[in-house]
Protein backbone atom coordinates (compact mmCIF):
# COMPACT_ATOMS: atom_id res chain seq x y z
CA UNK A 1 0.00 0.00 0.00
CA UNK A 2 1.73 3.44 -1.00
CA UNK A 3 2.14 6.30 1.32
CA UNK A 4 -0.10 8.40 -1.39
CA UNK A 5 -2.73 6.02 -0.56
CA UNK A 6 -2.78 5.65 3.16
CA UNK A 7 -2.58 9.64 3.73
CA UNK A 8 -5.38 9.69 1.40
CA UNK A 9 -7.40 7.19 2.89
CA UNK A 10 -6.76 8.60 6.35
CA UNK A 11 -8.09 12.06 5.31
CA UNK A 12 -11.54 13.53 6.16
CA UNK A 13 -12.94 15.13 3.29
CA UNK A 14 -14.35 18.23 5.76
CA UNK A 15 -13.82 17.79 9.50
CA UNK A 16 -17.23 17.42 10.64
CA UNK A 17 -17.01 19.93 13.90
CA UNK A 18 -14.97 22.56 12.65
CA UNK A 19 -18.01 24.20 12.19
CA UNK A 20 -18.48 24.63 16.01
CA UNK A 21 -16.89 26.52 18.09
CA UNK A 22 -16.10 28.46 21.29
CA UNK A 23 -18.26 31.35 22.01
CA UNK A 24 -16.76 34.76 21.01
CA UNK A 25 -18.02 38.21 21.20
CA UNK A 26 -19.13 39.40 18.12
CA UNK A 27 -21.09 36.01 17.08
CA UNK A 28 -24.60 36.89 15.77
CA UNK A 29 -27.89 36.00 17.63
CA UNK A 30 -29.91 33.29 15.81
CA UNK A 31 -33.72 33.87 17.74
CA UNK A 32 -35.86 30.76 16.56
CA UNK A 33 -39.86 31.59 15.97
CA UNK A 34 -42.48 29.40 15.35
CA UNK A 35 -45.25 31.04 12.78
CA UNK A 36 -47.91 31.13 15.71
CA UNK A 37 -45.50 33.36 18.16
CA UNK A 38 -43.99 36.22 15.21
CA UNK A 39 -46.42 38.12 16.09
CA UNK A 40 -46.43 38.30 19.92
CA UNK A 41 -42.28 38.68 19.30
CA UNK A 42 -42.51 41.45 16.83
CA UNK A 43 -44.59 43.33 19.78
CA UNK A 44 -41.95 43.02 22.36
CA UNK A 45 -39.67 44.85 19.89
CA UNK A 46 -39.23 48.10 17.95
CA UNK A 47 -41.49 49.11 16.15
CA UNK A 48 -38.98 49.96 13.45
CA UNK A 49 -37.82 45.90 13.92
CA UNK A 50 -41.67 44.85 13.55
CA UNK A 51 -41.95 46.72 10.24
CA UNK A 52 -39.18 45.58 8.76
CA UNK A 53 -39.73 41.55 9.59
CA UNK A 54 -43.76 42.19 7.95
CA UNK A 55 -41.65 44.27 4.89
CA UNK A 56 -39.53 41.34 4.00
CA UNK A 57 -42.31 38.96 4.05
CA UNK A 58 -40.61 36.82 6.97
CA UNK A 59 -44.04 34.82 8.12
CA UNK A 60 -41.38 32.07 10.26
CA UNK A 61 -42.56 29.35 8.59
CA UNK A 62 -39.89 26.44 8.88
CA UNK A 63 -36.68 26.88 7.10
CA UNK A 64 -36.73 30.67 6.43
CA UNK A 65 -34.96 33.45 7.73
CA UNK A 66 -33.97 37.15 7.55
CA UNK A 67 -31.09 39.20 9.10
CA UNK A 68 -32.01 42.02 10.62
CA UNK A 69 -30.63 45.71 10.73
CA UNK A 70 -29.14 47.47 13.22
CA UNK A 71 -26.00 48.09 15.19
CA UNK A 72 -26.50 44.81 16.92
CA UNK A 73 -27.41 42.30 13.93
CA UNK A 74 -29.23 39.25 14.54
CA UNK A 75 -31.09 36.52 12.62
CA UNK A 76 -34.94 35.45 12.94
CA UNK A 77 -34.93 32.15 12.02
CA UNK A 78 -38.81 29.85 11.54
CA UNK A 79 -38.65 26.48 12.55
CA UNK A 80 -41.21 23.94 12.66
CA UNK A 81 -43.20 22.32 15.87
CA UNK A 82 -40.19 21.60 18.10
CA UNK A 83 -36.77 22.36 17.73
CA UNK A 84 -34.46 18.77 17.04
CA UNK A 85 -31.87 17.47 14.96
CA UNK A 86 -33.08 19.28 11.79
CA UNK A 87 -34.41 22.44 12.90
CA UNK A 88 -30.66 24.55 12.19
CA UNK A 89 -28.89 21.97 10.14
CA UNK A 90 -29.69 23.92 6.77
CA UNK A 91 -28.28 27.32 8.29
CA UNK A 92 -24.37 26.55 7.60
CA UNK A 93 -24.55 26.83 4.20
CA UNK A 94 -27.62 28.84 4.28
CA UNK A 95 -26.15 32.13 6.22
CA UNK A 96 -23.13 34.46 5.52
CA UNK A 97 -20.16 33.13 6.56
CA UNK A 98 -19.78 34.06 10.12
CA UNK A 99 -20.26 33.00 13.61
CA UNK A 100 -23.23 32.67 15.28
CA UNK A 101 -25.17 31.64 18.02
CA UNK A 102 -28.95 30.75 18.87
CA UNK A 103 -30.60 32.81 21.64
CA UNK A 104 -33.20 30.89 22.54
CA UNK A 105 -33.46 28.62 25.21
CA UNK A 106 -32.26 24.76 24.76
CA UNK A 107 -32.71 21.92 27.37
CA UNK A 108 -29.64 19.84 26.82
CA UNK A 109 -30.86 16.93 24.42
CA UNK A 110 -31.64 19.94 22.04
CA UNK A 111 -28.72 21.52 22.65
CA UNK A 112 -26.49 18.48 21.80
CA UNK A 113 -29.03 17.78 18.57
CA UNK A 114 -28.95 21.21 17.33
CA UNK A 115 -24.92 20.78 17.17
CA UNK A 116 -25.04 17.41 15.97
CA UNK A 117 -27.35 18.70 13.12
CA UNK A 118 -25.22 21.95 12.48
CA UNK A 119 -22.36 19.70 12.01
CA UNK A 120 -23.86 17.61 9.66
CA UNK A 121 -25.65 19.88 8.24
CA UNK A 122 -22.40 21.37 6.96
CA UNK A 123 -21.08 18.30 5.18
CA UNK A 124 -20.34 18.57 1.47
CA UNK A 125 -18.84 15.99 -0.24
CA UNK A 126 -16.61 17.76 -2.49
CA UNK A 127 -12.80 15.47 -2.19
CA UNK A 128 -12.34 15.98 -6.29
CA UNK A 129 -13.17 19.59 -6.52
CA UNK A 130 -11.51 22.55 -6.33
CA UNK A 131 -13.52 24.62 -4.10
CA UNK A 132 -12.69 26.02 -0.84
CA UNK A 133 -16.33 26.38 1.46
CA UNK A 134 -16.96 29.01 3.73
CA UNK A 135 -19.04 27.96 6.26
CA UNK A 136 -21.37 29.75 8.82
CA UNK A 137 -20.58 28.63 12.38
CA UNK A 138 -22.24 27.66 15.57
CA UNK A 139 -21.13 28.55 19.02
CA UNK A 140 -21.28 25.41 21.07
CA UNK A 141 -25.12 25.54 22.54
CA UNK A 142 -25.06 25.68 26.93
CA UNK A 143 -25.72 21.69 27.51
CA UNK A 144 -24.37 20.15 24.90
CA UNK A 145 -22.87 16.98 25.41
CA UNK A 146 -20.12 18.18 23.18
CA UNK A 147 -18.14 14.40 23.13
CA UNK A 148 -20.87 12.69 22.21
CA UNK A 149 -22.22 15.19 19.60
CA UNK A 150 -18.07 14.67 18.04
CA UNK A 151 -18.03 11.50 18.23
CA UNK A 152 -21.65 11.07 16.24
CA UNK A 153 -20.34 13.48 13.91
CA UNK A 154 -17.29 11.87 12.95
CA UNK A 155 -19.36 8.78 12.30
CA UNK A 156 -21.98 10.02 9.72
CA UNK A 157 -19.08 12.00 7.73
CA UNK A 158 -16.88 8.78 7.86
CA UNK A 159 -19.66 6.62 6.61
CA UNK A 160 -20.88 9.58 3.98
CA UNK A 161 -17.34 9.92 3.08
CA UNK A 162 -16.57 6.20 2.61
CA UNK A 163 -19.80 5.33 0.27
CA UNK A 164 -19.74 8.68 -1.59
CA UNK A 165 -16.15 7.91 -2.94
CA UNK A 166 -16.27 5.78 -5.82
CA UNK A 167 -15.15 2.37 -6.61
CA UNK A 168 -11.82 3.00 -8.13
CA UNK A 169 -10.76 4.53 -5.02
CA UNK A 170 -12.52 2.81 -2.53
CA UNK A 171 -12.26 -1.20 -3.02
CA UNK A 172 -11.14 -4.41 -1.24
CA UNK A 173 -7.83 -2.84 -0.20
CA UNK A 174 -9.03 0.36 0.93
CA UNK A 175 -11.65 -0.72 3.09
CA UNK A 176 -9.38 -2.85 4.73
CA UNK A 177 -6.99 -0.23 5.25
CA UNK A 178 -9.69 2.15 6.74
CA UNK A 179 -10.18 -1.00 9.68
CA UNK A 180 -6.33 -1.22 10.09
CA UNK A 181 -6.67 2.62 11.25
CA UNK A 182 -9.22 2.39 12.90
CA UNK A 183 -7.56 -0.78 14.94
CA UNK A 184 -4.20 0.85 15.51
CA UNK A 185 -6.05 4.45 16.73
CA UNK A 186 -7.94 2.25 19.19
CA UNK A 187 -5.65 -0.58 20.17
CA UNK A 188 -7.91 -2.93 18.70
CA UNK A 189 -6.32 -6.24 16.59
CA UNK A 190 -7.03 -6.43 12.42
CA UNK A 191 -6.13 -9.09 10.25
CA UNK A 192 -7.20 -10.01 6.69
CA UNK A 193 -7.55 -13.22 4.87
CA UNK A 194 -7.17 -12.18 0.89
CA UNK A 195 -7.89 -14.23 -2.33
CA UNK A 196 -6.72 -17.65 -2.41
CA UNK A 197 -6.73 -17.99 1.33
CA UNK A 198 -10.27 -17.45 2.17
CA UNK A 199 -10.78 -21.03 0.46
CA UNK A 200 -7.91 -22.23 2.97
CA UNK A 201 -9.69 -20.43 6.01
CA UNK A 202 -13.06 -21.81 4.43
CA UNK A 203 -14.46 -18.77 3.35
CA UNK A 204 -16.22 -20.05 0.13
CA UNK A 205 -18.78 -17.85 -0.66
CA UNK A 206 -16.79 -14.68 -0.19
CA UNK A 207 -14.20 -15.91 -2.37
CA UNK A 208 -16.89 -17.01 -5.04
CA UNK A 209 -18.41 -13.61 -5.13
CA UNK A 210 -14.95 -11.65 -5.79
CA UNK A 211 -12.69 -14.07 -7.32
CA UNK A 212 -13.62 -12.67 -10.97
CA UNK A 213 -12.03 -8.94 -10.12
CA UNK A 214 -8.45 -7.83 -10.13
CA UNK A 215 -9.25 -6.50 -6.97
CA UNK A 216 -9.04 -9.85 -4.51
CA UNK A 217 -11.47 -11.02 -1.94
CA UNK A 218 -10.98 -10.43 1.50
CA UNK A 219 -12.53 -11.13 4.98
CA UNK A 220 -11.51 -8.19 7.74
CA UNK A 221 -11.65 -9.16 11.29
CA UNK A 222 -11.48 -6.60 13.90
CA UNK A 223 -11.11 -7.42 17.16
CA UNK A 224 -11.14 -5.06 20.80
CA UNK A 225 -11.78 -5.11 24.48
CA UNK A 226 -11.65 -7.55 27.15
CA UNK A 227 -11.79 -11.29 25.75
CA UNK A 228 -13.90 -11.65 29.21
CA UNK A 229 -16.24 -8.46 28.48
CA UNK A 230 -19.87 -9.59 26.63
CA UNK A 231 -19.33 -10.29 23.36
CA UNK A 232 -20.76 -7.61 20.30
CA UNK A 233 -20.50 -8.73 16.65
CA UNK A 234 -20.76 -6.30 13.72
CA UNK A 235 -21.31 -7.71 9.83
CA UNK A 236 -20.74 -5.25 6.98
CA UNK A 237 -21.61 -5.85 2.95
CA UNK A 238 -18.47 -4.86 1.81
CA UNK A 239 -19.54 -4.63 -1.95
CA UNK A 240 -16.98 -2.28 -3.05
CA UNK A 241 -18.98 -2.11 -6.82
CA UNK A 242 -21.66 -4.27 -8.02
CA UNK A 243 -21.79 -4.75 -11.81
CA UNK A 244 -24.21 -7.78 -11.32
CA UNK A 245 -21.87 -10.56 -11.91
CA UNK A 246 -22.90 -12.52 -14.93
CA UNK A 247 -26.19 -11.73 -14.19
CA UNK A 248 -25.38 -7.75 -15.51
CA UNK A 249 -27.50 -5.20 -14.23
CA UNK A 250 -28.56 -2.50 -16.58
CA UNK A 251 -26.62 0.84 -16.76
CA UNK A 252 -29.21 2.74 -14.87
CA UNK A 253 -29.03 0.50 -11.83
CA UNK A 254 -25.00 0.04 -12.06
CA UNK A 255 -24.02 3.79 -11.53
CA UNK A 256 -24.91 3.98 -7.97
CA UNK A 257 -23.55 0.91 -6.99
CA UNK A 258 -20.78 2.51 -5.67
CA UNK A 259 -22.61 3.01 -1.95
CA UNK A 260 -22.91 -1.57 -1.96
CA UNK A 261 -20.13 -1.03 -0.14
CA UNK A 262 -22.77 0.93 2.66
CA UNK A 263 -23.22 -1.79 5.15
CA UNK A 264 -19.02 -2.25 5.95
CA UNK A 265 -19.03 1.53 6.25
CA UNK A 266 -21.74 1.32 9.00
CA UNK A 267 -20.28 -1.68 10.36
CA UNK A 268 -16.69 0.34 10.78
CA UNK A 269 -18.30 3.83 11.81
CA UNK A 270 -20.51 1.51 14.75
CA UNK A 271 -17.30 0.35 15.63
CA UNK A 272 -15.58 3.81 16.05
CA UNK A 273 -18.10 5.05 17.88
CA UNK A 274 -18.27 2.05 20.45
CA UNK A 275 -14.30 2.01 21.19
CA UNK A 276 -14.53 6.01 21.32
CA UNK A 277 -16.97 5.37 23.82
CA UNK A 278 -15.26 2.69 26.01
CA UNK A 279 -18.26 0.63 26.07
CA UNK A 280 -17.38 -2.28 27.96
CA UNK A 281 -17.94 -5.22 25.46
CA UNK A 282 -15.72 -7.55 23.19
CA UNK A 283 -16.36 -5.99 19.69
CA UNK A 284 -15.39 -7.52 16.32
CA UNK A 285 -16.16 -6.63 13.29
CA UNK A 286 -16.33 -8.38 10.21
CA UNK A 287 -16.35 -7.29 7.01
CA UNK A 288 -16.33 -9.21 3.95
CA UNK A 289 -14.96 -7.14 0.79
CA UNK A 290 -14.94 -7.75 -2.78
CA UNK A 291 -15.54 -6.17 -6.12
CA UNK A 292 -18.85 -8.46 -8.19
CA UNK A 293 -17.18 -8.08 -11.68
CA UNK A 294 -17.63 -10.14 -14.49
CA UNK A 295 -14.74 -12.08 -16.18
CA UNK A 296 -13.89 -15.42 -16.88
CA UNK A 297 -13.60 -17.21 -13.71
CA UNK A 298 -17.10 -15.09 -12.50
CA UNK A 299 -19.37 -16.79 -10.75
CA UNK A 300 -22.24 -18.09 -12.78
CA UNK A 301 -25.88 -18.55 -12.27
CA UNK A 302 -26.85 -22.01 -11.24
CA UNK A 303 -23.33 -22.98 -10.18
CA UNK A 304 -23.42 -24.69 -6.78
CA UNK A 305 -20.99 -23.42 -3.98
CA UNK A 306 -20.71 -25.20 -0.29
CA UNK A 307 -20.73 -22.61 2.39
CA UNK A 308 -18.94 -22.00 5.73
CA UNK A 309 -21.54 -23.50 7.47
CA UNK A 310 -21.66 -26.57 5.47
CA UNK A 311 -25.11 -25.85 2.92
CA UNK A 312 -25.04 -26.18 -0.24
CA UNK A 313 -26.33 -22.76 -2.12
CA UNK A 314 -27.37 -22.73 -5.19
CA UNK A 315 -26.31 -19.24 -6.99
CA UNK A 316 -30.01 -18.35 -9.11
CA UNK A 317 -29.29 -15.15 -9.38
CA UNK A 318 -25.22 -13.79 -9.19
CA UNK A 319 -26.88 -10.23 -8.33
CA UNK A 320 -28.12 -11.42 -5.16
CA UNK A 321 -24.48 -11.72 -4.08
CA UNK A 322 -24.91 -9.64 -0.87
CA UNK A 323 -26.71 -12.00 1.17
CA UNK A 324 -23.85 -14.86 -0.04
CA UNK A 325 -20.73 -12.78 0.90
CA UNK A 326 -22.56 -12.16 4.68
CA UNK A 327 -23.81 -15.71 5.01
CA UNK A 328 -20.01 -16.97 5.54
CA UNK A 329 -19.03 -13.67 7.78
CA UNK A 330 -22.46 -14.64 9.46
CA UNK A 331 -21.62 -18.10 10.09
CA UNK A 332 -17.73 -17.32 11.47
CA UNK A 333 -19.52 -14.55 13.94
CA UNK A 334 -21.91 -17.13 15.24
CA UNK A 335 -18.81 -19.51 16.32
CA UNK A 336 -18.56 -17.58 18.88
CA UNK A 337 -22.29 -17.06 20.34
CA UNK A 338 -21.95 -13.21 20.91
CA UNK A 339 -24.58 -11.57 22.81
CA UNK A 340 -25.46 -9.66 20.12
CA UNK A 341 -25.14 -9.96 16.29
CA UNK A 342 -26.27 -7.10 14.11
CA UNK A 343 -25.04 -7.52 10.03
CA UNK A 344 -25.77 -4.38 7.69
CA UNK A 345 -26.08 -4.56 3.73
CA UNK A 346 -27.93 -2.69 1.27
CA UNK A 347 -29.35 -6.14 0.35
CA UNK A 348 -32.69 -5.65 -1.52
CA UNK A 349 -34.49 -3.23 -3.64
CA UNK A 350 -37.84 -4.76 -2.32
CA UNK A 351 -36.89 -3.19 0.92
CA UNK A 352 -36.85 0.34 -1.27
CA UNK A 353 -40.28 -0.51 -3.16
CA UNK A 354 -41.84 -0.99 0.56
CA UNK A 355 -40.53 1.35 2.84
CA UNK A 356 -38.99 4.11 0.54
CA UNK A 357 -35.24 5.54 0.77
CA UNK A 358 -35.96 6.60 4.15
CA UNK A 359 -37.10 4.29 6.45
CA UNK A 360 -34.61 0.86 6.72
CA UNK A 361 -35.79 -2.32 7.19
CA UNK A 362 -34.99 -4.05 10.72
CA UNK A 363 -35.45 -7.74 11.14
CA UNK A 364 -34.63 -9.54 14.01
CA UNK A 365 -35.53 -13.00 15.94
CA UNK A 366 -35.85 -10.77 19.43
CA UNK A 367 -38.98 -9.18 20.18
CA UNK A 368 -37.61 -6.72 23.49
CA UNK A 369 -34.72 -5.55 20.70
CA UNK A 370 -37.09 -4.69 18.39
CA UNK A 371 -39.01 -2.64 20.96
CA UNK A 372 -36.53 -1.14 22.29
CA UNK A 373 -34.86 0.14 18.98
CA UNK A 374 -38.25 1.56 17.77
CA UNK A 375 -38.27 3.61 20.64
CA UNK A 376 -34.13 4.36 20.59
CA UNK A 377 -34.79 5.09 16.11
CA UNK A 378 -37.57 7.63 17.01
CA UNK A 379 -35.28 9.47 19.65
CA UNK A 380 -32.54 9.59 17.28
CA UNK A 381 -35.09 10.36 14.06
CA UNK A 382 -33.22 7.85 12.32
CA UNK A 383 -36.63 5.87 10.67
CA UNK A 384 -36.77 2.24 10.34
CA UNK A 385 -39.59 0.12 10.63
CA UNK A 386 -39.47 -4.04 11.33
CA UNK A 387 -40.04 -6.40 9.30
CA UNK A 388 -41.50 -9.88 9.74
CA UNK A 389 -39.51 -13.12 9.64
CA UNK A 390 -42.49 -14.74 7.76
CA UNK A 391 -41.10 -18.20 8.65
CA UNK A 392 -43.24 -20.14 5.76
CA UNK A 393 -41.94 -18.05 3.19
CA UNK A 394 -38.50 -20.21 3.81
CA UNK A 395 -40.24 -22.91 1.87
CA UNK A 396 -39.30 -20.77 -1.41
CA UNK A 397 -35.43 -20.77 -0.87
CA UNK A 398 -35.36 -24.36 -1.53
CA UNK A 399 -32.84 -25.27 -4.32
CA UNK A 400 -33.59 -27.41 -7.08
CA UNK A 401 -29.89 -29.43 -6.45
CA UNK A 402 -28.80 -27.52 -3.68
CA UNK A 403 -29.80 -27.12 -0.15
CA UNK A 404 -30.89 -23.59 -0.80
CA UNK A 405 -31.04 -21.24 -3.55
CA UNK A 406 -30.36 -17.72 -2.83
CA UNK A 407 -33.03 -16.28 -4.63
CA UNK A 408 -36.32 -17.89 -4.34
CA UNK A 409 -38.25 -17.87 -7.66
CA UNK A 410 -41.11 -15.80 -7.21
CA UNK A 411 -38.02 -12.98 -7.02
CA UNK A 412 -36.58 -13.68 -10.61
CA UNK A 413 -39.73 -12.87 -12.51
CA UNK A 414 -41.16 -9.17 -13.92
CA UNK A 415 -42.73 -8.77 -10.67
CA UNK A 416 -40.28 -9.90 -7.66
CA UNK A 417 -42.32 -10.16 -4.32
CA UNK A 418 -41.06 -10.52 -0.96
CA UNK A 419 -37.06 -10.74 -1.89
CA UNK A 420 -36.15 -8.70 1.48
CA UNK A 421 -37.65 -11.13 3.60
CA UNK A 422 -36.68 -13.99 1.94
CA UNK A 423 -33.13 -12.16 2.24
CA UNK A 424 -33.28 -12.15 5.81
CA UNK A 425 -34.78 -15.68 5.94
CA UNK A 426 -31.55 -17.31 3.59
CA UNK A 427 -29.12 -15.15 6.50
CA UNK A 428 -31.72 -16.31 9.26
CA UNK A 429 -30.04 -19.92 8.51
CA UNK A 430 -26.44 -18.61 9.17
CA UNK A 431 -27.34 -17.37 12.70
CA UNK A 432 -26.46 -19.96 15.61
CA UNK A 433 -29.63 -20.75 17.31
CA UNK A 434 -30.35 -18.70 20.67
CA UNK A 435 -27.97 -15.55 19.50
CA UNK A 436 -29.85 -12.04 19.48
CA UNK A 437 -30.09 -10.82 15.70
CA UNK A 438 -30.71 -7.30 13.86
CA UNK A 439 -30.36 -7.25 10.27
CA UNK A 440 -30.22 -3.90 8.41
CA UNK A 441 -31.62 -3.62 5.00
CA UNK A 442 -30.66 -0.10 4.64
CA UNK A 443 -29.87 2.18 1.72
CA UNK A 444 -27.15 4.22 2.61
CA UNK A 445 -28.08 7.39 0.31
CA UNK A 446 -30.29 10.34 0.11
CA UNK A 447 -31.50 10.90 -3.35
CA UNK A 448 -32.08 14.74 -2.94
CA UNK A 449 -31.32 17.67 -0.61
CA UNK A 450 -32.75 18.48 2.48
CA UNK A 451 -31.55 20.25 5.83
CA UNK A 452 -28.88 18.19 7.21
CA UNK A 453 -28.99 15.31 4.69
CA UNK A 454 -27.26 16.27 1.63
CA UNK A 455 -27.17 14.54 -1.35
CA UNK A 456 -25.44 11.60 -1.52
CA UNK A 457 -24.17 8.84 1.04
CA UNK A 458 -26.11 8.60 4.52
CA UNK A 459 -25.60 6.78 8.10
CA UNK A 460 -28.72 4.92 8.54
CA UNK A 461 -29.48 3.85 12.18
CA UNK A 462 -25.78 4.52 13.54
CA UNK A 463 -27.08 7.07 16.38
CA UNK A 464 -29.87 4.13 17.49
CA UNK A 465 -28.29 1.27 17.41
CA UNK A 466 -24.88 2.63 19.71
CA UNK A 467 -27.47 3.97 22.15
CA UNK A 468 -29.28 0.70 21.82
CA UNK A 469 -25.63 -1.20 22.97
CA UNK A 470 -25.07 1.65 25.20
CA UNK A 471 -27.87 0.86 27.11
CA UNK A 472 -27.00 -2.77 27.89
CA UNK A 473 -23.54 -2.51 28.67
CA UNK A 474 -22.45 1.06 29.77
CA UNK A 475 -19.54 2.84 30.06
CA UNK A 476 -18.40 4.23 33.34
CA UNK A 477 -17.87 7.88 32.12
CA UNK A 478 -19.38 7.55 28.13
CA UNK A 479 -18.65 11.44 27.77
CA UNK A 480 -16.65 14.31 29.30
CA UNK A 481 -18.79 16.78 31.46
CA UNK A 482 -17.85 20.10 29.18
Amino acid sequence: MSATLIRWVERMNIEPTECLIESTPDAVPITALQEAELERWCSTQSPEIGAWARRCGFSARAGTYIQLPGTLPRVLFGIGERIDRFSFAELPHLLPPGNYRIDTPLEPKQASATALGWATGAYRFNRYQRTTQSLAKLCWPTGAERHAVIRSAHAIARVRDWINTPASDMGPAELALIAEQLAQRWGATCRTTVGDDLLTANYPLIHAVGRASSRAPRLIDLTWGATTAPRVTLVGKGVCFDSGGLDLKQPAKMVSMKLDMAGAAHALALAGMIMDAQLPVRLRVLVPAVENSIGGNALRPSDVVRSRKGTTIEVTDTDAEGRLVLADAIAEASSERPRLLVDFGTLTSSARAALGPDITAMFTNDDELASRLAILAEATQEPMWRMPLWRPYARDLAGKVAELSNVADLNLGPAPMGDAIHAALFLEHFVGAGIPWIHMDLFGWNQRNRPGRPEGGEACNLLCLFELIAAKWPAQQRDDPS
